[in-house]
């Protein structure tokens, strides 16, 4: 290893196919668990493309050590001559990446992000010069821990991929981006910034915060002795909750108007529910449709996913 971190040693790749490469110089900022998983996905569909990654050097030194990347640095600088930027920091970050983008990669280059909110970045990318082609995306990939520990190569195998072009990019750009998911393994699909904010608030965000309202009232009045008596129901209904709260803090905080529309709809579905725990009759009409609707939810997970 050497010391300056702009210099760290490029690994090539032992492994994957022969395909021509979409993007010759993929520049990722940001090697968690998205970041670091579309590292490990390029450097074995495409081998020949060159893998640069922007992080702290203890992060650059744990991806060097799985072969993820070919050129690694604290500073962005590296990002020069790349011809695909993928921000996949949080999006607040993602947002001061835009800002600074212009002094960083100096030629013609299709910049995308994977954050979990769309209107506030595509809104800061119409300040982008015209040398960059910026289309927003986000990849429903996840695991149960984040970080690039994590990462790996398939987890965007048959997941959503959602892109939220405005209208202003050539069509040529976006084709080349689902070629390049897609490859990925990924399925990808096209909606509007508006479109995507409002439904992963309430595909996302509100089971998220969900998730930490149940743990949280659960915890604190049950205790850890009682929590030693729980089954595996609420373990299962809370796993989200143990997700970053700097991370979903950030996306609560960009998205939330359509936030708060979720948490109106959920807080009067509970209402309903209290409501009528005396006469059952709502009850037994909310329980039913959301084993419909659970049903409908499994028939459209990825096989491997599939629970009875």
């Amino acid at each position: 290893m050497t010391d300056d971190p702009r210099l760290l040693p490029v690994i090539q790749s032992e492994t994957g196919s022969r395909e021509p490469p979409i993007f010759d110089k993929v520049a990722i900022v940001g090697l968690g668990l998205i970041g670091g998983s579309i590292a490990l996905a390029v450097r074995q569909h495409w081998p020949t493309s060159l893998v640069i990654a922007v992080d702290r050097k203890d992060v650059l030194e744990h991806a060097m050590v799985r072969h993820a990347i070919d050129v690694a640095a604290d500073d962005p600088v590296v990002m020069a001559e790349a011809d695909l930027v993928i921000l996949a920091a949080p999006v607040e970050q993602n947002i001061e990446q835009l800002a600074d983008l212009d002094r960083h990669v100096t030629a013609p280059a299709v910049v995308t992000d994977v954050g979990s909110t769309k209107r506030t970045t595509v809104a800061a990318a119409r300040q982008l010069p015209s040398r960059f082609t910026f289309i927003g995306g986000h990849p429903l990939g996840g695991a149960p821990r984040g970080g690039l520990a994590y990462a790996r190569a398939d987890l965007f195998v048959d997941r959503p991929w959602i892109f939220t072009p405005d209208g202003t990019q050539p069509a040529a750009v976006l084709e080349k981006l689902n070629a390049f998911v897609s490859t990925l393994g990924a399925r990808p699909h096209i909606l509007t910034p508006e479109q995507h904010d409002r439904l992963l608030a309430f595909v996302s965000h509100l089971p998220q915060l969900s998730a930490s309202a149940l743990m949280h009232v659960v915890g604190e009045a049950a205790g850890e002795e009682g929590l030693r008596l729980t089954g595996r129901g609420l373990f299962d209904a809370t796993r989200l909750s143990s997700s970053p709260p700097d991370i979903w803090r950030d996306i609560c905080r960009s998205n939330r108007d359509m936030v708060a529309e979720a948490l109106d709809l959920f807080i009067g579905e509970l209402r309903t529910l209290r409501e009528n725990l005396a006469t059952g009759e709502e009850l037994d009409r909310i329980f039913a449709s959301a084993g419909e609707w659970r049903a409908r939810l499994a028939k459209v997970r990825p096989k491997r996913e599939r629970q009875p």
